[in-house]
């Protein structure tokens, strides 16, 4: 989908742990930090500067059973 569009989806990371039930607990080099799914937004691929990384696995389990709790259930 987002081939065709000039938008992507996204989700902010921060370092800050709070214990909220919309957080995904995930490991960036060597800090630990969140991806924040009740704050997903569309932005414009062209304030996409460069590839952080990638999610593990188990993290895009996660990340999926988060926002299928959050927006779909």
């Amino acid at each position: 989908m987002n081939i065709h569009l000039n938008t992507v989806i996204v989700a902010p990371m921060t370092t800050l742990k709070k214990s909220y039930p919309t957080r995904v607990k995930i490991k960036h080099g060597q800090q630990i930090g969140q991806i924040v799914v009740d704050q997903i937004r569309t932005i414009d691929k062209v304030r996409l500067i460069k590839k952080l990384g990638s999610l593990t696995a188990s993290e895009i389990r996660s990340l999926k059973t988060i926002i299928k709790e959050t927006f779909v259930d």
